[in-house]
């Protein structure tokens, strides 16, 4: 199992009403793009969140959150959420909340052309 199909559509539903979603599956999971920026995630059984970095030091205090070390380092602004953090409907909008305010101000990775480039 590369995702939790059941959070998957606990969180499709929550972000229902949100233009601009899309789901790529990538890093062996789900995530889901909104307004083509990263905002969270499925791997396994947690929820990955996208989150503001200046709140991500407190966010680890809360309860099932820790770390996302993807490269062996943590990645300051992504954290993993385990089902205990995310077992109750409000739980999950907590995080989906929290990735949804930050989305608004995050910078989208810039897209690679599949154009050749131009040499003078």
């Amino acid at each position: 199992m590369a995702y939790n199909e059941e959070l998957a559509g606990k969180v499709r539903t929550a972000l229902v009403h949100q233009k601009a979603v899309e789901e790529k599956k990538m890093m062996s999971g789900l995530t889901f793009m909104v307004n083509g920026k990263m905002c969270v995630g499925i791997l396994k059984d947690e929820l990955m969140a996208r989150i503001d970095p200046d709140i991500y030091e407190a966010s680890l205090q809360k309860n099932g959150c820790h770390e996302m070390k993807f490269t062996g380092k943590p990645m300051k602004g992504f954290v993993f959420v385990s089902p205990k953090g995310t077992a109750s409907k409000k739980d999950l909008d907590y995080w989906i909340n929290l990735a949804l305010d930050f989305n608004k101000k995050a910078k989208a990775s810039k897209k690679e052309s599949n154009l050749p480039s131009k040499k003078s």
